[in-house]
């Protein structure tokens, strides 16, 4: 029999905006499903760094989604709310949440929500889908890659770069990525790389030009990447931008994209309507959890942090010393 869902429930709250000890543990009324909502009672959650925007006051929640840190987690379907026909209470799923995953119950819409596939922990489940969302949603559907294409994503090591590099390679594309260390670089080759580059001593534009340039570069680096990214590129080549660690602003001569022919677009995934996370979800569901379920690929996972020590996690993802994903036992 499922449990009986209580009134109030443990969560992380950002207190202030700031660095990692502005999270800290709260109570909060349990949220109740509207319709086409189901609510999750949260295993795992994973952490993000869209995550650390908000709580540094640089990424705001959507209308109407929780305050609470947390955009994705996995556990089992507590309630279903009015409309709901694609689950059922006691349901084990991983999910894309607007927001609220640091807790122990968390809202989203039953279309968001994917089955744990099989063989999975709840912990590596809950490491998926805000990076699989991103990674599909910017490589293949906008970034249009193809097999046989020379593709370069940077931070390999990441939660974004380990599972880029897993689709991109199985998709047959030829896979090249730049990291900051040579366990790092080692452990990117190791999941289907064809070459990582160290950025601190080798420049990646002078590698992708010898190889004749990129035909698609994913990037989170921004700031002086930007126009070396252009550079970097194949003519007809595409750039897509879905973060700037370095910042937004750079100046670039735009007179190579056009006599180039180059593309140069991006994306965030949270401000999305829910009709276009569904198309995300419906597609991965298509063509990403079979490989899962089947062992072709798997999230790389880093640590597991407590809930209450949300702190911590957040300062070993600020670090950069992780490779891969980093969650919350919740």
């Amino acid at each position: 029999m499922p449990s009986p869902i209580p009134d109030t429930m443990r969560a992380i709250e950002i207190t202030a905006p700031g660095g990692p000890d502005v999270l800290c543990p709260t109570t909060r009324p349990v949220p109740r499903p509207g319709s086409g909502q189901i609510l999750i009672a949260i295993d795992h959650a994973g952490v993000n760094r869209p995550d650390a925007l908000q709580r540094a006051g640089n990424y705001a929640p959507p209308p109407g989604a929780s305050d609470l840190p947390g955009l994705e987690a996995a556990g089992h379907v507590a309630a279903i709310g009015p409309d709901v026909t694609r689950w059922a209470v006691g349901d084990a799923v991983c999910a894309l949440l607007p927001g609220g995953g640091y807790a122990q119950y968390a809202l989203t819409h039953q279309d968001h929500a994917l089955p744990v596939p099989a063989g999975l922990s709840m912990a590596q489940a809950a490491a998926l889908c805000e990076t699989f969302f991103t990674v599909w949603s910017n490589v293949f559907m906008r970034g249009r890659l193809k097999g046989g294409e020379r593709f370069l994503v940077h931070g390999g090591s990441s939660g974004i770069g380990t599972t880029a590099i897993q689709l991109a390679h199985h998709f047959g594309a030829r896979v090249f990525t730049t990291a900051g260390s040579a366990e790092k670089c080692a452990a990117c080759v190791a999941l289907g790389a064809e070459q990582a580059i160290n950025y601190r001593d080798t420049d990646f534009v002078a590698v992708m030009r010898a190889q004749g340039g990129a035909n698609l570069i994913l990037d989170m680096v921004g700031g002086d990447y930007l126009p070396r990214n252009v550079q970097a590129l194949a003519d007809d080549g595409r750039l897509v931008q879905i973060a700037f660690l370095q910042g937004p602003k750079v100046e670039l001569n735009f007179a190579q994209m056009m006599m180039r022919r180059l593309t140069i677009t991006g994306s965030t995934l949270r401000p999305q309507s829910d009709a276009a996370k569904a198309r995300i979800g419906a597609e991965l569901a298509s063509h990403v959890w079979p490989l899962l379920s089947a062992g072709r690929i798997a999230p790389v996972m880093d640590q597991v942090f407590a809930l209450e020590d949300a702190a911590k996690a957040h300062a070993r993802m600020e670090s950069s010393a992780h490779i891969g994903k980093i969650v919350l036992k919740v």
